[in-house]
């Protein structure tokens, strides 16, 4: 079967389609009328976007997740890893043993000499985890959450650790978690985006690229959104003087007719993603402003999160943040909070990130809990790398720092389907590698999916002739963590 597409415009023929490509126009144009129909200036009730995957794979225990990322790589061992060796021989050499070999980033050719914690650990809660000194609010909720220990990475410096962290591979390109769960799953509110990111401690450490929250090669409507902490938290989203919401509708209705007339001609997917980017964000010009309004919030609620909650883009005001657009429906939150990473002066800026993080972190679980929002919502606080048990610089315990580690690091995690007060996994004496349970990213993303319903193995997309995946071809779920 041959047919020839029409120009609607000059009745002259276009091109001659094969039947599949007939068909497949034939579908596109079905679908912008579908889309014609639904009038962006109007009230009615939308539904959630579509998602690619037709049906979970297995029962979910999770419906959305927000991703707490310390950018700059905290340090395990004044946290949440005590190490009484290190302390025992503070100040001597460290057993080559461990290190010949073995990856270092800045303080590589030198000297390594031990360094212990100067801080106080406690064990806390009826799990008795032992948590450092530097965090009394996360010391509270340990029965809430779990601790891993042997978290292991394939990246020793910033950049390729935070992309792998959040696209399972160190090269940029990737689609990050939260662009894959919005193609796998879709959203479940068309007012927001199915991906928000937030970012605080903005003027302390490494830059934070967009495309750490980027789509990579899937669609782009999949990218994350980021929300500033501004009077516009989405530029150019609000209408400029003069022109009222109903004028907009009339415009975004015109460029979406175009922007049909264009796609049935080229085919080009990026234009159905535009459209559906103009449609988002003429409604997120009502959604958005409800959604950073935290004036209607309880005074009991805002005395949880600490006194920075009112300081826009502030840890506190994001994480209250997450919570309000969790149970608005939005499938994935991201977090950034930057300035961990201490090569030097570790216990002053230590001290200063905890006392910005530990409350509201602690305080979102505790809101999530009260509200029934925890038992379909994982909460995952990560860090790219963790800090060596070796000094960076000269030995002095009130101002020494560490370098990278990849190979054992801490994180923790809660809500849907975690098991709760509990810990994961146990390093050597000196914290340098596991000696039990390692959990690698490519392992925590593949359980992190089989919450979500999903089957690491079977969330893929066929790109320049290869199906790839969150977890390329690697990953295995942690069957220990799950309740």
């Amino acid at each position: 079967m041959k047919a020839r597409i029409i120009n609607s415009l000059d009745h002259t023929p276009q091109a001659v389609l094969n039947r599949r490509t007939f068909l497949g126009h034939g579908a596109n144009g079905l679908g912008a009328m579908a889309l014609a129909s639904l009038s962006p200036h109007l009230s009615a009730e939308k539904p959630g976007t579509s998602s690619a995957l037709n049906g979970l794979h297995i029962p979910a225990k999770a419906k959305r997740v927000i991703f707490i990322c310390q950018s700059g790589g905290v340090s395990q061992f004044e946290t949440f890893d005590y190490k009484p060796k290190l302390e025992a021989l503070n100040g001597k050499p460290m057993p080559p043993s461990l290190t010949d070999g073995q990856r270092l980033a800045q303080i590589r050719g030198k000297e390594l000499i031990v360094q212990g914690s100067p801080y106080r650990f406690r064990k806390q809660g009826k799990s008795g985890a032992e948590i450092s000194e530097l965090l009394p609010f996360t010391s509270k909720i340990v029965d809430d959450i779990c601790i891993v220990k042997t978290c292991v990475s394939e990246a020793i410096n910033h950049d390729p650790a935070v992309t792998f962290l959040q696209c399972g591979n160190q090269q940029p390109g990737r689609p990050t978690m939260g662009a894959w769960l919005s193609y796998g799953l879709g959203s479940e509110n068309s007012d927001l985006p199915t991906f928000v990111v937030l970012a605080s401690g903005m003027n302390q450490g490494q830059n934070l690229h967009t495309r750490y929250w980027g789509s990579g090669f899937l669609p782009s409507e999949h990218q994350g959104v980021r929300f500033r902490p501004a009077h516009d938290a989405v530029p150019f989203v609000n209408n400029p003087a003069g022109v009222d919401r109903n004028a907009r509708g009339r415009v975004i209705d015109s460029i979406t007719a175009m922007n049909n007339l264009k796609d049935s001609r080229v085919f080009d997917p990026e234009i159905s993603a535009r459209i559906k980017a103009y449609e988002m964000a003429f409604r997120m010009q009502a959604s958005v402003p409800e959604l950073m309004d935290i004036s209607g919030e309880p005074d009991h609620v805002l005395k949880l999160y600490g006194p920075e909650v009112s300081k826009p883009g502030s840890a506190a005001a994001n994480c209250l943040l997450a919570r309000r657009l969790a149970e608005r429906g939005v499938r994935f939150v991201q977090l950034y909070h930057r300035g961990w990473d201490q090569h030097g002066n570790l216990p002053t800026d230590l001290s200063r990130q905890c006392l910005q993080t530990d409350q509201p972190s602690a305080a979102l679980i505790q809101d999530l809990k009260m509200r029934g929002l925890l038992e379909d919502t994982l909460v995952v606080w990560a860090t790219e790398f963790g800090r060596t048990p070796m000094l960076q610089g000269k030995f002095d315990s009130n101002n020494y720092g560490r370098d990278h580690h990849m190979l054992c690091f801490s994180m923790w995690m809660a809500g849907a389907g975690i098991k709760p007060g509990m810990t994961f996994g146990e390093s050597d004496e000196f914290g340098y590698q596991p000696v039990k349970d390692p959990a690698h990213v490519h392992d925590l993303h593949a359980t992190w999916l089989q919450l979500l319903g999903i089957d690491h193995e079977r969330l893929t997309y066929r790109f320049q002739g290869r199906d790839y995946r969150l977890t390329d071809v690697h990953g295995k779920p942690l069957p220990q963590l799950l309740a």
